[in-house]
């Protein structure tokens, strides 16, 4: 399952790219054109699990990053109370409940432009997503490990811990199809 959504997280960001630098020589047969956001996939899972059953999750995607905080911080909130069984105590990196939920709620991948680009590996958190990132694992310890990262053993983990196939080191990246 982490495999196929790695895998189609990738080809949603390839399709993306080709939609956004796709050239015409009719651009200015209709400057009314507009774009909209359908859709957010910084990190997997958080929409599916986050937004309320019955709440309209499009709305959740097609809202703008910059609004998303304010909008959805507190239903976000109340939620990790609820997976948790309790106020949610906090987690590994010393965030505490609002702080984690502002940043869950902004479903954006922060990208350092200078350092090592990684979900979390032990020192580095949300300064990018190298293919290989355990991004699962490293949601569900955050939200269910505690402020040590070691409560709820049973939960930090999906127990896929590497892609079935070993990545490509050139362009594309992607490991070679089944």
């Amino acid at each position: 399952m982490k495999k196929l959504l790695k895998y189609f997280a990738t080809l949603a960001l390839i399709g993306g790219a080709f939609t956004f630098t796709a050239c015409s020589d009719d651009d200015d047969k209709d400057p009314a054109i507009t774009y909209t956001q359908e859709d957010q996939m910084a990190r997997p899972a958080i929409n599916t699990v986050f937004i309320p059953s019955g709440a309209p999750k499009d709305m959740f995607n097609e809202t703008l990053p910059s609004a998303m905080g304010a909008a959805y911080a507190t239903a976000f909130a109340t939620r990790l109370d609820a997976l948790n069984g309790v106020t949610y105590p906090g987690n590994a990196l010393g965030q505490d409940r609002a702080t984690f939920a502002g940043l869950l709620a902004t479903d954006v991948l922060n990208v350092s432009l200078t350092g090592t680009t990684t979900f979390f590996d032990g020192t580095n958190v949300l300064t990018g997503r190298a293919l290989a990132d355990d991004v699962i694992d490293t949601e569900l310890l955050l939200i269910f490990g505690g402020t040590a990262g070691t409560s709820n053993a049973g939960l930090t983990s999906d127990h896929v811990n590497a892609n079935d196939k070993a990545f490509l080191g050139t362009f594309p990246y992607l490991a070679a199809p089944f």
